[in-house]
């Protein structure tokens, strides 16, 4: 809904030009707002709707993810309980992310309905499907390992969030690579340093480019996923304000990303 907009800034483009355009463009967001109001749509409840589905999905099938390899370990319900703790929830969300992870985790679970009505009730009329598997990988990850039965689930959620499995891989890999990135500054795993040549390498697969693309492309692309991982426009999609600390954390790996790979084209 947004003719209002539309048509205001048309009128203010041919009559003022671009500054005229601006005026129309927001004078016509109050109009369609208004005209909304009027039908019964509500803004804010909207979006309040879309948060509750997005924190109701992300914590059960977190909970089916720790069930993955048949039980939920000890070190699992540790890393679960963590998590809960790193995101800072109130203590009545706290309650609530407890309660789904434990139906998710149940043998009865269906994946398959859960997507279903996350989907059918606003799930693709914005960013949210990429978000959510955001944060489902960060859940897997979240004991530094991705166990194929962890692959699995994930891969069947992005099949029902309409992901194909080419960019589902793409995915996979920047946000993988990503995780090398935490706190902004490159950290490596394992026994051994990377060279500077693998540190390079794992930042454009962590913004999903090539070292053969242009600085004004890569530029582009870093923008675009700082952009998306911006809080307002997050809680605006429906992510639970309790939850923005992982789009924060995953904002400041995309920006160390970068930030290596400007200092290694100067």
């Amino acid at each position: 809904m947004f003719f209002g907009k539309l048509i205001g800034g048309l009128i203010g483009f041919f009559t003022f030009g671009i500054f005229g355009a601006i005026i129309g463009v927001m004078a016509g967001s109050f109009f369609d707002k208004g005209i909304a109001q009027a039908m019964g749509f509500d803004y804010g409840a909207d979006r309040v709707r879309l948060q509750r589905l997005f924190f109701e999905a992300a914590f059960k099938i977190m909970g089916h993810l720790a069930k993955a390899d048949g039980r939920i370990s000890e070190e699992e319900i540790a890393q679960a309980e963590v998590l809960i703790e790193r995101l800072g929830l109130t203590a009545e969300n706290r309650k609530e992310a407890i309660s789904f992870f434990k139906l998710g985790a149940q043998a009865d679970f269906q994946l398959e309905p859960t997507i279903a009505s996350f989907i059918n009730e606003g799930g693709r009329q914005h960013n949210l499907p990429i978000l959510l598997l955001e944060f489902l990988f960060s859940m897997a990850l979240a004991d530094g390992e991705l166990h194929p039965a962890e692959k699995a689930i994930l891969q069947r959620c992005a099949e029902y969030l309409g992901i194909g499995a080419r960019q589902f891989e793409q995915l996979l890999a920047m946000l993988a690579a990503q995780q090398n990135f935490q706190g902004g500054q490159y950290q490596y795993r394992g026994g051994q340093q990377a060279s500077s040549a693998d540190e390079l390498k794992l930042a454009y697969q962590a913004l999903g480019v090539k070292a053969t693309d242009s600085d004004s492309t890569i530029k582009k692309t870093y923008r675009k996923l700082m952009s998306q991982h911006h809080p307002d426009k997050l809680i605006a999609q429906g992510v639970p304000e309790d939850m923005l600390k992982v789009a924060t954390e995953k904002a400041q790996e995309i920006q160390g990303a970068y930030d290596l790979i400007k200092q290694a084209r100067k």
